[in-house]
């Protein structure tokens, strides 16, 4: 470059420094207003990255899916067996802290709502059980087991049974109930050297005599709200229900299912999606299943009556197929909202250490829709929950026979929450099914 050419541009960059000179200056104000901005910014930009820095990177540990296999050392990984073997596992389930404050007169049902906005999914639901919350009791204690006590003596071995290659596992579970039970409830239970006593009814529990006094799975119902099942495995791999006391289902018969295996169970009762999306995932997890992971998954329904024991609107409980049947088609439809009832279940499972049966308890809880409609967001999450069903889950939840006056029902209150402000329409999403 020439000298010339150098000095030419110098000249030209003077120029525009005082052409940029002789434009007018910000106003003071404006440039203290740009100047505290500034600093609010970078503050905040220190402090989230002093934060970030001083914070210790820890992640928030996931319970791990029991319907996936796993690698490397799990409590989920299964020891290589023969099907139809079990070898007893040295394993004794954590001792359980007293409930706070439990009392059987005032601790109410815990409000389980496991239904959510959006579309429905068919999946197995499960999740990982805390070991002092396997059995849930509460002030509805009374009166489930005067329900229990009187569907024994009217029914008797139709709602309570056990093979005989079974009750060693009903045996089992009798244990299981006579240390966990005083443990968790002390104020209800009292632990004996042949069993334990109920403090309320009076009940002395010896599960050490033999015979037995009654059927293992019988007196196994007298002490807990659940019905209870016991699933075992045979030699062609498949688990059989041999052992149970199903005395409040609602809709099923034990009668029916006694001596099924799980795939005939589901099958034979209609279960949604089971063929293409349950079986495998079933089949799999109930063959991995350790005894040192419980697991819990819940699910609902919608009832027409209010007899938790056997749902008499879709039919009578002993029908036998060809004069009488049961069934949704003959339930009234579109009775009063005061007859809808909300029916719940919390289902734990466990395989027993000793003799590796598969329990499951079924805990119900069974409540007026008007009563549940009253918590905030749970009108307008039902009703999208009943709504998003597919055709084969309405027609196996009976929903042609309600939906008209159900639906209305809950658009109603959950447009009355609306306008109270109990609830915002535009936070549905962060809506938890617990």
């Amino acid at each position: 470059m020439t000298m010339k050419k150098l000095i030419k541009l110098r000249v030209d960059s003077l120029y525009g420094c005082a052409q940029r000179l002789r434009q007018p200056a910000l106003p003071q104000p404006l440039v203290f207003m740009y100047f505290l901005l500034a600093c609010i910014i970078v503050g905040w930009l220190a402090y989230a990255a002093y934060k970030r820095l001083a914070t210790p990177n820890i992640a928030r540990p996931r319970s791990p899916d029991p319907e996936k296999r796993t690698s490397g050392s799990s409590k989920f990984k299964t020891p290589d067996r023969v099907p139809g073997t079990w070898i007893p596992v040295a394993f004794k389930r954590p001792a359980a802290p007293p409930y706070p404050d439990w009392n059987v007169q005032t601790t109410k049902p815990l409000p389980y709502r496991p239904f959510k906005y959006g579309p429905y999914h068919i999946t197995m639901g499960l999740r990982t059980m805390k070991w002092d919350e396997w059995i849930e009791l509460d002030n509805q204690f009374p009166k489930f087991h005067a329900d229990k006590t009187r569907r024994i003596e009217e029914r008797g071995a139709k709602c309570c049974k056990t093979a005989p290659e079974a009750f060693d596992g009903a045996c089992e579970l009798l244990e299981e109930f006579c240390d966990y039970l005083p443990q968790r409830y002390p104020s209800l239970f009292r632990k004996t050297p042949v069993g334990m006593d109920n403090l309320l009814t009076g009940e002395s529990f010896n599960i050490t005599s033999r015979p037995l006094a009654e059927d293992p799975m019988q007196m196994a119902s007298r002490m807990v709200q659940d019905d209870l099942a016991i699933m075992f495995e045979k030699p062609d791999g498949q688990y059989y229900l041999l052992a149970g006391s199903i005395l409040l289902p609602g809709f099923w018969r034990l009668e029916d299912k006694f001596g099924m295996p799980l795939s005939e169970i589901h099958s034979s009762g209609n279960v949604p999606g089971f063929k293409s999306k349950l079986e495998k995932g079933m089949m799999n997890f109930f063959r991995r299943i350790q005894p040192n992971a419980p697991v819990l998954r819940n699910n609902y329904f919608m009832q027409v009556d209010d007899e938790l024991a056997w749902s008499h609107s879709i039919g009578p409980e002993d029908s036998d197929g060809v004069t009488a049947k049961e069934g949704w088609f003959t339930a009234e439809k579109n009775k009063a909202i005061e007859h809808h009832w909300f029916r719940s279940e919390r289902q734990s499972l466990r395989r027993l250490p000793r003799s590796g049966g598969v329990v499951f308890t079924i805990r119900t809880y069974f409540h007026p829709v008007v009563e549940v409609a009253q918590e905030p967001g749970v009108p307008g999450r039902l009703a999208s929950a009943v709504r998003s069903w597919g055709d084969d889950v309405a027609k196996y939840k009976g929903r042609e026979r309600y939906q008209d006056v159900l639906l209305e029902y809950l658009d109603n209150k959950h447009k009355e929450q609306l306008e109270k402000g109990l609830i915002v329409d535009e936070a549905r999403e962060g809506m938890v099914p617990f």
